[in-house]
């Protein structure tokens, strides 16, 4: 059955409430991914939708839900369970529905490891219409019996591919099996590689394609440049393209949680000494803080407080925050599928952005991936051929304060020998150690 894609949010012909919540929200019309996807959720099709991150996915499950729960008075059990592959995508979730409820009594629930089970415990004795959770917290409530799935009617896999890739498909199985079977499903993913499309056809029926991917991986309003660079000059470099560019808001990402926090220390030595960046406050996210840590720095780089973050890939996907306007790839990530979605956590919902990617000469296989990937080229940016102020600031350092990857301190030959190293060795051990 075909249906015409609606161009505003009034041809989706929603509640009068619903329509005040979008309003409230700014939002002016549907993205593509929920455009399409909508109208199918609303006459109960099972959906599987391909789109990034960034371009309203949530929206587009929350919104059918919405319209189609029975009301908090007469619902005694949760209705609809949305699955999510970490923490922050649950807390960003759970926000977005609260929002898009405004207005209309609802009880949305978010159970998530690192938050305190024991208040989880106290919600579940109420009334709760929506529960937003990952998939290990959501099984020990099922374990525990806190969680009823009896009237469960819709449940959503988001970042499904996400969810497979960090070894979930186990729980989300049982998770599914103990469901009712007549239920709808809403399968939402970046990529639908094969384990993806195994999950979808054993457990959604006849369902609905829906592919907005294409006209997102290469997002016209996100400008990609490459710098190489070599390994003695690299930090310095960094320094000089955020003293040239000063970002109202960016991420820096880095391969692993210990260079993460070695770049972290690093900027925070000399960021103070240059005019143009010393106001700028620094901040960093990776795998071995806690969840009150991260949700601390998620929290002032929502509020804009923070306006360099330096992180690994768990930034990497599913966090929301329209307001980053630059990506730096310091490190090459692991895989080209990492790479398009740091670069998505800029030029949110067709805003302007930047990305940034550094490279060591004889990476050039690299680019090549990048490009066929995305299909456009990326543009040499010439920044790296012309530098100085970092030099000269990190000159002016104590001894004492000698910052580690400056043109001071690397050794070239080390690092072209941690290079050579087996290139599959140091795939997994980056993986173990993020």
């Amino acid at each position: 059955m075909e249906t015409k894609t609606p161009e505003t949010f009034d041809d989706l012909k929603l509640s009068a409430i619903t329509q005040r919540a979008i309003k409230r929200l700014g939002y002016e019309k549907p993205s593509p991914i929920q455009a399409k996807v909508i109208p199918w959720a609303l006459q109960g099709y099972d959906v599987i939708g391909q789109a990034r991150t960034g371009t309203g996915k949530t929206a587009s499950f929350a919104i059918p839900i919405l319209e189609q729960l029975d009301p908090l008075r007469t619902s005694r059990y949760p209705q609809a369970l949305v699955l999510v592959p970490t923490r922050e995508l649950a807390a960003q979730v759970h926000g977005e529905f609260v929002k898009l409820a405004y207005g209309c009594p609802t009880e949305v629930l978010e159970v998530a490891g690192g938050k305190h089970m024991t208040k989880q415990l106290r919600a579940f004795e109420g009334n709760v219409q929506v529960v937003v959770g990952t998939p290990g917290r959501v099984i020990d409530h099922i374990n525990r019996g806190s969680l009823k799935l009896n009237n469960i009617w819709c449940v959503v896999l988001d970042e499904a591919d996400r969810m497979l890739d960090i070894g979930f498909r186990p729980d989300i199985e049982r998770i599914l099996r103990r469901c009712p079977e007549n239920r709808q499903t809403l399968l939402l993913s970046a990529t639908l590689d094969d384990e993806v499309k195994r999950l979808a056809e054993k457990y959604l029926f006849e369902p609905v394609r829906v592919d907005c991917s294409q006209k997102d991986v290469s997002v016209d309003t996100i400008e990609q440049r490459y710098l190489t660079v070599s390994p003695d000059r690299k930090f310095d470099v960094l320094v000089e393209l955020l003293t040239r560019e000063k970002p109202p808001q960016t991420i820096i990402f880095c391969r692993t949680k210990l260079g993460t926090a070695k770049l972290h220390n690093q900027l925070e030595k000399v960021l103070p000494r240059i005019p143009e960046l010393c106001d700028m406050r620094l901040s960093t996210i990776h795998g071995n803080m806690n969840q009150t840590q991260r949700d601390s720095v998620f929290k002032s780089l929502r509020s804009g407080s923070v306006q360099i973050l330096v992180a690994t890939d768990v930034v990497g996907r599913g966090i929301d925050v329209t307001t980053i306007s630059h990506i730096v790839n310091y490190d090459l990530p692991d895989d080209v599928d990492d790479y398009v979605h740091r670069v998505g956590r800029t030029g949110r919902m067709g805003r302007d952005g930047i990305a940034f990617t550094f490279m060591f000469k004889g990476q050039g296989d690299c680019l090549t991936e990048i490009e066929q990937r995305i299909n456009r080229q990326l543009v040499a940016d010439p920044l790296a051929q012309d530098f100085g102020i970092a030099k000269k600031v990190i000159s002016r350092l104590p001894a004492g304060d000698v910052v580690e990857g400056s043109v001071s301190e690397v050794n070239p030959v080390v690092e072209e020998k941690k290079r050579s190293l087996n290139p599959m060795r140091r795939k997994i051990s980056a993986r173990r150690r993020r």
